[in-house]
């Protein structure tokens, strides 16, 4: 029988007090990936009691010298980059090129973040009073709930973890059902490098059992929230009732425009890598595009052909281009959305159907799929289908083109494929998106800029940057009035 992965709670790996396990397969080839302990209320009682207890000490812990602890973690990441690549690969599904750049970008964020423990700036200004000091100061909140999703199995829980501790938090991470084993294996080098007991602590298990006491728990001032806008609404309702800080990164319908102008070979790139590649399982894959109707014909002619010609299989092989989905519900639900965009008159010219062929036959795999000729009105064109699908819409002007890219409920990422600068700054200035892209496609954030959207997509934090020690720290403003008198400001005269 495999090992148990265990929960880690005041510096020890140990079982779930159900005694119950969990196991997770091989989205491509249905082997076994692992079997992890099933927690429940218990577990999340004992983690946030460990996180509570290592606080009283963590947050007096000299900031630069938590960095330097991150400094560790990072460079054990980057001698350990290309294993933990394989076994994301074998848990995940997308393909090494990608789980490379997943680990990567958990090193950037740990490096960041470990450079931000000497930058914890706050502000000193002059006083309207005499003989008078001012500053504002950075400080924690205390014991921070993350809940992650399985499409970043390292990454998004670094943009979280990393950030949270060196502001001086502890946290509690409660990663996805079926991606646990990357997240198990960020805090395991946490732990090498050495983080104190308690200061991390991760619990495996469902939303139900494990997120929604998490949730709910009295001595968890803040949560941060990654997964779908269904369940971050309920996130947000439940952390309401508490008075909790609380980040929320939801859905996104992300649209590329394809100008009359556009160097089309550069867009057909761009398109191709933000529909499929993550099997179009990113919160910024590109869903829609909205081509000039003068180069619809050529570029829907070029992306048929070329998602065609996309190998599809196991992540592990060097020339897979698209990997599995994540489950066989996530499976189903895509194709579900194949038959609704036939249903309602679009044009189906690429892909559309599930794959089963020869040794894919126990793995989750979908074909690159694409629409032509899409009403902004349909489903397929509004509702968020997360899987290898991608609709053009046709418009005749920039100004129709945006309307289209503003009119649904999301607002993560957007992109714009045009050679002329003055169509570039109109998108910068009318696109209501967190992230724009002007030729480039709608995937790539970098983890020094903030990382979040607006409307259905976001609740106005944002991840990543700086933006993230503004979220998990709180500023305390103090006056130092040495004048030797009470000095009344706004009323006093000087």
């Amino acid at each position: 029988m495999a090992d148990v992965f265990k929960n880690f709670i005041g510096g020890e790996w140990i079982e779930s007090a159900t005694g119950a396990t969990f196991e997770r397969r091989n989205p491509a080839t249905g082997e076994l990936v692992g079997r992890f302990t099933e927690s429940d209320g218990r577990d999340v009682d004992a983690a946030v009691a460990a996180a509570k207890k290592a606080y009283a000490s963590w947050r007096l812990y000299p900031a630069p010298k938590r960095g330097e602890i991150l400094f560790k973690a990072a460079r054990i990441l980057e001698d350990r980059k290309e294993h933990f690549a394989r076994e994301m690969t074998e848990e995940m599904g997308k393909v090494l090129d990608e789980t490379r750049g997943d680990i990567q970008e958990a090193i950037d964020m740990t490096y960041y973040m470990a450079g931000e423990g000497r930058r914890m700036f706050g502000q000193t200004t002059p006083s309207e009073m005499r003989n008078k000091f001012q500053m504002s100061i950075r400080k924690p909140h205390g014991v921070v709930g993350l809940i992650t999703p399985w499409n970043f199995p390292m990454a998004i829980p670094s943009w979280k973890m990393m950030p949270a501790i060196v502001a001086g938090n502890t946290v509690v991470l409660k990663p996805a059902t079926f991606t646990p084993k990357l997240s198990i294996r960020l805090v395991e080098v946490l732990e090498e490098a050495g983080i104190p007991p308690g200061v991390v602590n991760i619990v495996l298990g469902s939303g139900a059992k494990v997120g929604e006491p998490l949730l709910n728990h009295p001595d968890v001032p803040v949560i941060s929230f990654t997964g779908s806008t269904e369940t971050g609404k309920a996130v947000a309702i439940a952390s309401a009732k508490h008075n909790k800080r609380l980040t929320l990164e939801m859905g996104g319908k992300n649209a590329v425009i394809v100008m009359d102008d556009a160097n089309l070979d550069l867009a057909v790139e761009g398109i191709l890598w933000g529909a499929f590649g993550t099997t179009g399982q990113r919160c910024t894959a590109t869903s829609r595009v909205v081509v000039h109707k003068q180069v619809q014909a050529e570029l829907a002619e070029r992306l048929a052909d070329r998602a065609g010609k996309l190998r599809i299989g196991n992540g592990l092989d060097r020339d897979v281009r698209v990997g599995p989905l994540v489950s066989d519900g996530q499976l189903q639900s895509v194709h579900s959305y194949v038959g609704v965009g036939v249903a309602d008159g679009a044009d189906l010219i690429a892909g559309g159907k599930i794959v089963t062929d020869g040794e894919l036959v126990n793995g989750h795999f979908h074909e690159p799929t694409i629409f032509n000729n899409v009403a902004p009105e349909m489903r397929i064109a509004r509702e968020e289908i997360f899987g290898p699908v991608v609709s053009l819409l046709p418009v005749h002007s920039l100004d129709q083109a945006i309307e289209v890219v503003n009119g649904v409920q999301y607002g993560l990422s957007a992109a714009i494929f045009t050679q002329d600068v003055n169509n570039a700054f109109r998108a910068m200035q009318d696109i209501d998106t967190g992230i724009l892209y002007v030729n480039a496609g709608t995937t790539g954030a970098e983890i020094h800029l903030p990382f979040g959207g607006v409307k259905a997509t976001g609740n106005g934090h944002r991840e990543a940057g700086t933006a993230a020690i503004d979220f998990y720290t709180e500023w305390q403003s103090i006056y130092v009035d040495y004048s030797g008198k009470l000095q009344r400001a706004q009323i006093d005269p000087v």
